[in-house]
């Protein structure tokens, strides 16, 4: 048997480049496609279908979102297949398959309905599919012996997604208007595949954890028990102690604490997820020269991973630790109902800009770079925030079940927005505002709750090399 050395604990494992690279590559196929998608609708696929410039406008956002939806809810169904039976490595190459024919399908099938959706239902499938299975893959390379570099190796997982986003951002809208939608959307598809042979290239190398099967404790299993006896003990849950261990129960019990402050980040979603469609829409009525360049509407999305790349390290480095040192702390519990408020205000402010845009007045697109930054900066208090405030308040049997919950924010926002636009509630200007409305009560809201919040978070007691013992909860001050 091979003994780890130092310097072996102290590099980064070898098959990490081939799950980074993947990663990189899939972004793009999936921000290219994505970031297009509205234009598209609007200028060809719906031009002969839907009679006038607003009504397009409007189904083009409800085919958008409801395929945001559709890819934050999927998720669901990979986690199900990669632990049950499949494990994460086969998820992920076979979905990826399902991912590269609906890149096809958006390609060949661009002036069919039929087929350009049934595109965007496996590309839903597969990056929806695939999404809880690479991140966990990424942790599963490591042990007790080269923990230490996790928190690197994810620093460089996300950046190469907003890498990714950012290049596909940049060039995938130019392509649109100069070669068409068969280039534009092949172009992404020729990404998914190479990702597909770059993760497939890694095969021997990876640590495969095998799949769980069934989890006799799981939360659903331990929901439907307390149902069944909901009669017994002080509260709802305790009624699951005679079928599951208190470890179980205290761990969905966990959970349900953490949902309490995730019912509020749909409402940030709902504003986030509209800078595809929403804004894209109002940056086609602006002036898109910008000294000698000429904009395509969708590149303007192309601001928002460069200013993730940008001030994550800023944030984390310069902005967190000041407020520690001026006596307020920017904990997570602070820092997500702060980023909601923030959104909120993006939307407040791209409203003003709309003011003169719909009277016909041709403003540079440049304005928009203003609310592009505060909802960045909102995007890192709540997204980045929100899963490590979420991993650390979850037992380690119930990590998985919070990622679920925490995609299916994103899905459920998406959803709304999709049924918003569908059934046009508001048009115009109005539209910025009502939005932000909702946000700044969702902040609101999140900032009570979370002041009787109580932070309880959950400690391994052995090291990660050894076999798990119960988890044990160790309180802090909120």
């Amino acid at each position: 048997m091979a003994v780890s050395t130092p310097a072996r604990a102290t590099r980064m494992p070898p098959q990490i480049p081939f799950i980074i690279g993947n990663e990189a590559c899939e972004r793009f196929s999936f921000y290219g496609m994505r970031n297009i998608l509205t234009v598209f609708l609007i200028d060809w696929l719906l031009r002969n279908q839907v009679p006038g410039q607003s009504e397009r406008e409007a189904s083009a956002k409800a085919v958008f979102h409801l395929f945001v939806f559709g890819v934050y809810f999927t998720p669901l169904l990979g986690g199900f297949l990669a632990d049950r039976f499949l494990g994460k490595y086969r998820t992920v190459l076979y979905i990826s398959l399902l991912y590269c024919l609906g890149h096809a399908c958006l390609a060949i099938f661009h002036a069919d309905p039929r087929g350009f959706y049934a595109g965007l239902v496996l590309i839903a499938l597969g990056s929806g599919g695939i999404k809880p299975c690479v991140s966990a893959l990424v942790g599963d390379q490591f042990t007790a012996e080269n923990k230490h570099l996790v928190n690197k190796v994810f620093a460089i997982f996300y950046w190469s997604i907003n890498l990714g986003s950012f290049f596909a951002s940049l060039l995938i809208p130019k392509t649109l208007r100069l070669f068409g939608p068969s280039v534009a959307f092949g172009i992404p598809g020729v990404l998914m595949a190479i990702a597909t042979v770059i993760f497939w290239l890694g095969r021997n190398q990876y640590v495969k954890v095998p799949p769980t099967g069934k989890n006799p404790h799981s939360f659903v299993e331990v929901v439907r028990s307390a149902w069944r006896n909901r009669r017994r003990g002080d509260s709802f849950l305790d009624g699951a102690r005679s079928e599951h261990p208190d470890e179980a129960v205290e761990g969905v019990k966990a959970v349900f604490r953490v949902l309490s402050i995730f019912a509020f980040v749909p409402f940030f979603w709902m504003l986030f997820d509209q800078k595809a469609s929403t804004w894209v829409v109002q940056a086609r009525s602006m002036d898109l020269r910008v000294g000698p360049w000429n904009f395509e509407p969708a590149q303007m999305q192309l601001v928002n991973p460069a200013l993730v790349m940008l001030l994550i390290p800023f944030t984390t480095g310069v902005a967190y630790p000041l407020f520690k040192r001026l006596g307020w702390e920017l904990t997570p519990l602070r820092r997500m109902p702060i980023g909601i408020a923030l959104g909120a205000t993006s939307f407040v402010i791209a409203g003003l800009l709309n003011v003169p845009v719909a009277g016909g007045e041709k403003i540079s697109v440049v304005w928009q770079v203003l609310p592009y930054i505060v909802l960045t900066v909102g995007e890192i208090l709540v997204s980045v925030t929100g899963l490590e405030f979420a991993y650390t308040q979850a037992p380690l049997t119930m990590k998985s079940v919070i990622q679920s919950f925490w995609n299916l924010t994103t899905a459920a926002a998406n959803l709304a927005v999709a049924l918003a636009s569908a059934f046009v509630f508001f048009r115009g200007t109005a539209l910025f505002f009502y939005y932000a409305g909702f946000a700044y009560l969702a902040a609101l809201g999140m900032a009570l709750v979370a002041r009787r919040y109580k932070v309880v978070e959950w400690y391994q007691r052995a090291p990660a090399a050894q076999p798990v013992q119960p988890a044990e909860p160790v309180a802090e001050p909120a």
